[in-house]
């Protein structure tokens, strides 16, 4: 590393819908001649995307041990909100913020010039002002969620279900961004809840915003304008859109860190190879959503009523006892001849880019709804929890997605699974959604404006900071 070469650690709270976007900002940051070292437990580093050869001696995996707690708390080899249940998290949280030593010794000896960093690590505050460093906060979701949460000093009181099922009074402009009754409930339920590591995600979040210098977001003026320029006005610092940080085409076969079947993989190829352009539609709900039967079963006989293709990416339901019963009976016989369901991990970029997928039906989690847009994907959302409602709002207020309806009580119909499908892909009324999508293309895909503009300006804004301190 040569003395004018900028350093930047960065943070990730240990959920893949943060470690993934904090190392495509690594990518993005390494191409721009920037030092990265990325800070993580070990299984989680062994999981992530390999680092192209080109960008190797710019990105550093810096390996951490995570700290063990009792096996009833925390199950050996948890490293992520993934391998555990929802009513872990908290034990999670605890061994995460069990770091703060290592993690400052290793500031300590590199003294880099920024630290990226996380909501949850509220520690690295202090490590960060002890060592005079300068501390960014990234935020991966949308700024329309940035703004709908609004300024740190609103938070901590604010969350009650009866504030959160409109438009704050700061959202001046049209906005449908809000919550409906029953995920306002679930959501003031999630930020208020006691949990065993004492501090909550909103005293981490308003914390680690209070101390930061600016707020970065994977975001861009083209599709979120008014709500960056809101939230900068509200937060009162910087907040510095980095782009939607779009991938590379992915080339089929190249394995990512989380692994593939080969067979598997050489299965999916050569269905879609198959299927007519645009025609599938591809169906994913993450690692981190857990669907009960009754929603699988739903969304299951919705996509047998769209009379669509589909391919369906399901991890196997931690009710189901056998690989035969977490299906409707008959449901695979029935639609074999224009559907596959692939169980466990599978290439989720290298399919998205497939000439034959032209829809997803997913939870609109803000990554995802990137990497389906990117793609030329209409969009269907059926979103479950936390940012996820909030996305759908604001994707179909900018009509580049069609929102499952569901009932009063949070649940949902397979004849709406099916109409939304149907509009989406093939009925005159999604017409103007698909117009709309391929219009977002030309943003999402643009990979010139998000690195050669979004990027450089952040990388300028680092090289200033530096400045300013020296």
């Amino acid at each position: 590393m040569t003395e004018d070469t900028i350093h930047v650690v960065m943070l990730p709270w240990s959920a893949f819908g943060h470690l993934i976007p904090f190392f495509k900002l690594s990518i993005a940051l390494a191409k721009a001649g920037v030092h990265v070292s990325y800070i993580s437990t070990p299984k989680n580093i062994q999981r992530l995307p390999k680092i192209p050869s080109s960008l190797s001696h710019l990105i550093d995996f810096v390996e951490i041990p995570l700290p063990s707690l009792n096996e009833d708390l925390l199950p050996e080899g948890a490293e992520a909100t993934m391998d555990i249940p929802f009513d872990k998290i908290q034990y999670l949280e605890q061994a995460y913020d069990k770091l703060k030593n290592p993690v400052k010794q290793l500031v300590s000896n590199w003294l880099p010039n920024w630290i990226i960093c996380d909501y949850n690590p509220h520690w690295i505050v202090d490590i960060a002002q002890e060592f005079h460093i300068n501390l960014i906060y990234y935020s991966v979701v949308s700024a329309a969620t940035l703004a709908f949460l609004g300024p740190p000093s609103n938070m901590n009181g604010r969350f009650s279900p009866d504030s959160l099922t409109l438009p704050p009074k700061w959202m001046t402009f049209p906005s449908s961004v809000a919550y409906n009754r029953t995920e306002a409930v679930a959501f003031s339920k999630y930020v208020h809840q006691n949990n065993a590591s004492e501090v909550s995600g909103i005293e981490r979040l308003v914390k680690v915003i209070d101390a930061a210098k600016s707020i970065i977001c994977c975001s861009c003026y083209e599709i979120e304008g008014e709500y960056l320029n809101l939230y900068k006005k509200l937060v009162g610092k910087p907040v510095i859109p980095i782009g939607l940080l779009p991938v590379e085409m992915p080339q089929r076969g190249l394995l990512d860190g989380l692994g593939s079947v080969t067979g598997l993989r050489t299965a999916i190829f050569q269905w879609l190879d198959k299927q007519a352009t645009k025609s599938v539609v591809f169906v994913g709900f993450g690692s981190e959503c857990k669907l009960s039967k009754e929603q699988v079963f739903e969304i299951a006989y919705g996509l047998e009523d769209s009379k669509l293709s589909f391919l369906w990416g399901l991890r196997k339901p931690n009710w189901a006892y056998n690989d035969e019963d977490f299906l409707p009976i008959g449901f695979s016989e029935r639609s074999c001849d224009r559907g596959l369901v692939c169980m466990g991990w599978i290439p989720q970029q290298e399919i998205l880019a497939h000439s034959s997928i032209g829809g997803s039906l997913f939870h609109s989690g803000w990554g995802s709804t990137i990497e389906a847009l990117q793609f030329e994907n209409k969009l269907v959302v059926l979103p479950f929890n936390v940012d996820q409602p909030l996305n759908a709002r604001l994707l179909v207020d900018k009509g580049l997605a069609i929102e499952v309806k569901r009932n009063e009580d949070g649940t949902f119909t397979r004849y709406e699974i099916a109409k939304s499908l149907r509009q989406a892909m093939v009925l005159e009324e999604g017409k103007e959604l698909r117009t709309k999508t391929r219009e977002a293309v030309g943003i999402v895909g643009n990979l010139k404006l998000h690195q050669d503009h979004y990027i450089a300006a952040f990388v300028q804004f680092l090289k200033d900071g530096i400045r300013k301190a020296i």
